[in-house]
């Protein structure tokens, strides 16, 4: 070996070199490297769901409920099993959230929060922490509640760990998704397309000031024009329900038919009490 060699291997710059080089390829193919991606918006879910990932069964995934403290602290949604250790506060014995752990729920999600050792994605939309709560079922929900139960399994992918998926209605003994799992997000999406077309359509009518105190109740105002209560067309759609909220209409709108004055409030007052 020359003399230029041996001195180009001893010097510093080199050492520094190949220690980047050496983290480099530790980071790239570490698991640090999914949980850091995960926190971008451009995140690709579908790509992760993708690669082969650990199949549960329902009693295998009751394991890990945070009563071992050697193991990991497991929580499903719609199918997807997560690692929610990091929460251990919160998933662990006595935490607030403990019902949800070694769980996989999609009821309790629209409406609360977490769950664990089942799939019981209906807790999180109506808050029933019960047995009938605690359940993978999303029957009877309306598009809204199946969509904020969808955006609950996203926030658990950008913030916890993905580690497999739970054999039963939303993925087969192979992994691949069920229809059951494909009708929830499309119904999903299409609540999210018809709230956006909501949101569209409200802001081209200005929406009334509002405020409410204990002591003096509610009222309702409009710094332009006069407050009506109209009725939310695509909100039946959005939750099976009717509802109207309070728009502001200069004098000559007035006339349009589905406008409603408040009670005991004057066809041209500015504010009502509600």
């Amino acid at each position: 070996m020359s003399n230029a060699v041996k001195r180009a291997l001893q010097s510093p710059f080199v050492g520094i070199a190949i220690l980047g080089t050496l983290t480099a390829a530790l980071f790239f193919n570490s698991p640090l490297q999914l949980n850091l991606g995960s926190t971008f918006s451009s995140f690709n879910f579908n790509s992760l769901l993708q690669r082969p990932q650990r199949l549960f069964t329902v009693e295998e995934l009751a394991l890990y409920n945070g009563t071992d403290e050697t193991l990991p602290i497991l929580l499903g949604i719609l199918g997807s099993v997560f690692d929610v250790t990091k929460g251990r506060s919160h998933y662990g014995v006595g935490g607030g959230y403990n019902h949800f752990a070694g769980r996989s729920f999609t009821d309790s999600f629209a409406l609360c929060v977490l769950c664990k050792h089942r799939d019981a994605s209906r807790a999180f939309v109506s808050g029933n922490f019960t047995g009938d709560g605690l359940t993978d079922s999303v029957r009877g929900l309306s598009t809204t509640e199946v969509k904020s139960i969808v955006e609950w399994r996203d926030f658990y992918f950008r913030t916890y760990t993905f580690v497999g998926k739970l054999v039963g209605p939303y993925y087969d003994e192979h992994g691949n998704p069920t229809k059951s799992l494909k009708g929830v997000e499309a119904k999903a999406a299409r609540g999210k397309q018809l709230a956006e077309k909501q949101k569209k359509e409200e802001a081209k009518q200005t929406s009334c000031n509002s405020r409410w105190s204990q002591d003096e109740g509610g009222e309702v105002w409009c710094d332009d024009g006069f407050p009506r209560l109209v009725q939310r067309p695509m909100e039946i759609a959005l939750t099976g329900k009717m509802s109207r909220r309070c728009a502001c209409f200069k004098e000559e709108e007035l006339g349009q038919p589905g406008l409603e004055v408040y009670k005991d409030c004057d066809h041209l007052a500015k504010s009502c009490r509600v």
